[in-house]
């Protein structure tokens, strides 16, 4: 059976879980001891479970809340605060009531001074935390007697709100630290449904439900995240009882289908691989070279191909459904284009078909993380069609501390996007000023025009004009290129199905452990 819901316009993102199975990975305990018990398979794991340095920003953390949810369809709730944001002065203030008795994992009451603590060191520029341009609209917050805190914008901001689901942290503890270093990091403490009971980096991270949680004890009383890099791995140990649940690519998941007493989900979403084009690279810093590669690229043959029909092509950032898409930008396949481009700008032919201009050759290194099978065939779908133009891609797998370094010089078969407003994702990914900042920019991309449409998008509250803004940096980006976009991809995830209550949201790129079928966990409730 495949769950397959409607997309809509929201963000949300979750901490991973999975699904009731007879027995744990390596386990053997009977049936009644895992009752209450979970696990799953997922990809890879964080770096940190602090929301100082960027853990579950976008929501749904299982350890953290936020002022505000995500309910299934996306739309913002209370959380930590009883009710959505009262707005004033013009769209500049926000002001939010705290939910009263609410306490931290550790027993102690969350208080006003716990959420101005978190969003001023998210700020702080000290703090490690590549997502702190999301929150460049706040000036000042500060705490209003003892259950309120009023946030302060430097200029009207329409998607605030969505903003508040930031994880709140408790100052008592995360204040005594250095939030690059301290033991916070591994050790969260949270007012979420969940507590972390054990990390063991590279294997598996354990939870049990949190005895001082605010909204009731959940019926599923611990999971575990079972790290498996490997994509054929985790089927395999799905297969054989090892994991309850997976995330899946679509031709591993498509053997489960007929499988008794597994269920698969399928999530729509805004992911998209891309492959990164850095502007430092004498081939891929070429114009003429972006333009001819977005050409050959066969986009609706890797969607048929390599995602089993589960996705759509990309021609830039945002899916072809989202309200905020440019349709005029959509442009075939075009190989010959690509080879007219290539002559125009200089780049001759040699005697083995590769391409040269001035001495320098047509090639470059493209690398994708080891183990993704879906990205690994993206790259090599990518590296063919870039043959046939004449230009030799270079494709190697390996981890991301290896590729890490040389982004700034060598493309990666990347994935990115965020649900919600455009600025969400499109912000981080193609502004000048955020390149090189982590993950952020990670092509180096610097188009003024870009720019500037992004600050129109952000800092205008007149709908038309920020569409218009959008519509400008679509089109931008495929006259200059920095990246090639792909495809979009459907998440696909395997499960026992033991549960009900389980849905699927629009999901961002981060998945998994992220979010999935798991990410209201705390409410489900077992099949009967």
């Amino acid at each position: 059976m495949t769950t397959r819901p409607i997309r809509t316009a929201a963000v949300a993102t979750a901490l991973a879980a999975g699904l009731a199975a007879c027995s744990a990975p390596g386990g053997g305990t009977d049936d009644a001891e895992n009752a209450g018990s979970v696990v799953i398979g997922v990809a890879s794991e964080p770096d940190t479970l602090s929301p100082l340095l960027g853990y579950g920003k976008d929501g749904n953390s299982k350890i953290f809340d936020g002022l505000l949810a995500r309910d299934t369809d996306l739309k913002l709730k209370p959380a930590l605060a009883t009710a959505l944001p009262e707005v004033g002065d013009g769209g500049r203030t926000y002001t939010y009531t705290l939910r009263k008795g609410v306490k931290f994992s550790d027993g102690e009451p969350l208080t006003p001074a716990d959420v101005v603590f978190t969003y001023r060191t998210v700020l702080d520029a000290e703090t490690n935390n590549t997502a702190r341009s999301e929150l460049d609209a706040v000036e000042d917050v500060r705490a209003s007697g003892d259950d309120k805190v009023v946030f302060t914008l430097k200029y009207p901001y329409a998607p605030f709100a969505a903003r508040t689901v930031l994880p709140i942290v408790p100052e008592h503890i995360a204040g005594e630290q250095d939030p690059n270093t301290g033991s916070f990091n591994t050790e969260p403490v949270g007012t979420g449904p969940y507590v972390l009971t054990g990390w063991s980096k590279g294997e598996k991270l354990t939870f049990k439900a949190n005895p001082h949680y605010w909204g009731g004890e959940p019926e599923v009383k611990s999971f575990t995240m079972a790290i498996v890099a490997d994509d054929n791995v985790r089927a395999t140990r799905l297969r054989s009882g090892d994991l309850d649940g997976a995330v899946l690519p679509p031709n591993l998941a498509a053997t489960f289908e007929k499988e008794d007493g597994k269920r698969t989900y399928e999530a729509k979403s805004y992911d998209f691989r891309a492959v990164t084009l850095p502007t430092g690279n004498e081939v891929t810093g070429d114009r003429a070279v972006r333009q001819a590669l977005d050409a050959a690229v066969d986009r609706q043959a890797m969607v048929d191909k390599i995602l089993d029909g589960a996705g759509t092509p990309a021609y830039g950032p945002l899916p072809t459904d989202d309200p905020w898409y440019e349709r005029s930008i959509e442009r075939p396949h075009d190989l010959a284009k690509a080879k007219r481009i290539l002559d125009d700008a200089g780049w001759k032919p040699g005697s083995d078909g590769i391409r040269a201009k001035d001495g320098q050759r047509a090639t470059f290194t493209l690398y994708y993380p080891s183990g993704d099978k879906v990205r690994q065939d993206h790259a090599l779908a990518y590296a063919s069609d870039a043959k046939k133009a004449g230009i030799e891609v270079k494709v190697e797998g390996a981890t991301w501390e290896v590729i890490e370094p040389r982004m700034k010089s060598d493309a990666v078969l990347a994935g990115f996007g965020s649900v919600g407003d455009p600025d969400f994702g499109l912000y981080t990914l193609l502004h000048s000023s955020l390149a090189g900042d982590g993950f952020n920019n990670m092509a180096h991309y610097d188009d003024p025009g870009v720019d500037e449409a992004l600050e129109a998008g952000r800092r205008s509250q007149d709908p038309d004009k920020r569409g218009a803004a959008y519509d400008k940096l679509q089109k931008e980006l495929v006259d200059n290129p920095g990246y090639t976009f792909l495809t979009h991809i459907d998440h696909l995830y395997v499960l026992a199905d033991r549960w009900d209550g389980l849905t699927t949201q629009l999901e961002p790129h981060e998945h998994g452990f992220a979010s999935g079928p798991w990410w209201n966990i705390e409410d489900w409730k077992p099949e009967k």
